[in-house]
């Protein structure tokens, strides 16, 4: 059986030395785990994968505030969802 808290430190090293597999990794085991100050965190460490999620949770939720939030921190796929989330209600024929 694997140790969670080695692993997460092991990871933890790996993507502090620019090993995006290894933050994409983290991103996984913060959403499984539902911690998103994490998620958050590692989104500002530029972890794209991080933001997929986090834009994933804001769709589901229809949290506007924080797909712009998500948007800001450089993820652009939450910027076109909340455009197409803005622009819905008023224009129907648009989708």
């Amino acid at each position: 059986m694997t140790n969670t808290n080695a692993d997460r430190e092991t990871l933890r090293e790996l993507a502090d030395a620019g090993n995006e597999a290894a933050l994409d990794r983290l991103a996984d085991l913060a959403d499984t785990a539902g911690d998103l100050e994490e998620l958050s965190e590692l989104l500002d460490e530029g972890s794209l994968h991080a933001g997929f999620l986090l834009t994933r949770r804001a769709k589901a939720t229809g949290d506007l505030r924080e797909l712009q939030r998500i948007s800001d921190a450089g993820y652009d796929e939450a910027g076109h969802e909340l455009d197409r989330l803005l622009k819905a209600p008023g224009d129907k024929q648009r989708d």
